[in-house]
């Protein structure tokens, strides 16, 4: 470079303007920490109270409960193949993934706590709707010719 240094290119200066309209800027962890002081979704959620986290933590784990009770249910009547009938199982699906996504945002604050809530909601709900702990182990596992055992496919990695 012709003799310039980093803090002579532009965008490169070592002062940083203030924040716009007074908003303070909070540092994103990058790596998995533990503790309360977090944010989770929102701006200044949950906040500084120990309440609100517990609040975020149980909010977690339902969204994920949520996301596999969608996944592994039965909700709609078998009905004869259609527009109708595709177009309620797009927006079930559309619901799951939405929620699904939530959960991912959530556990990009990087708090441990939210992690093991995410966790623990997957693993209950897998547990509630798919494990065969309360009946119907083989329809889960081995479906009958033409018999759907969820509304929609597996999600998958």
């Amino acid at each position: 470079m012709d003799g310039m240094d980093h803090d002579h290119m532009p965008g490169m200066n070592r002062t940083t303007p203030p924040p716009p309209h007074g908003h303070k800027m909070m540092m994103m962890h990058m790596t998995f920490f533990w503790g309360t002081q977090a944010e989770i979704l929102f701006s200044g959620w949950p906040g500084t109270r120990t309440g609100m986290y517990a609040l975020a933590i149980v909010f977690v784990f339902v969204l994920c409960v949520l996301v596999e009770w969608l996944s592994h249910s039965r909700l709609l009547v078998p009905a004869k193949p259609g527009v109708g009938s595709g177009i309620i199982r797009s927006l079930v699906h559309a619901l799951r993934m939405g929620l699904a996504y939530l959960a991912m945002l959530a556990l990009m604050s990087f708090n441990g706590g939210v992690f093991l809530a995410a966790v623990a909601g997957h693993a209950v709900g897998f547990l509630a709707f798919a494990s065969g702990a309360f009946g119907k182990p083989e329809e889960v596992y081995r479906p009958q010719a033409g018999k759907a055992t969820a509304d929609l496919p597996l999600m998958s990695c």
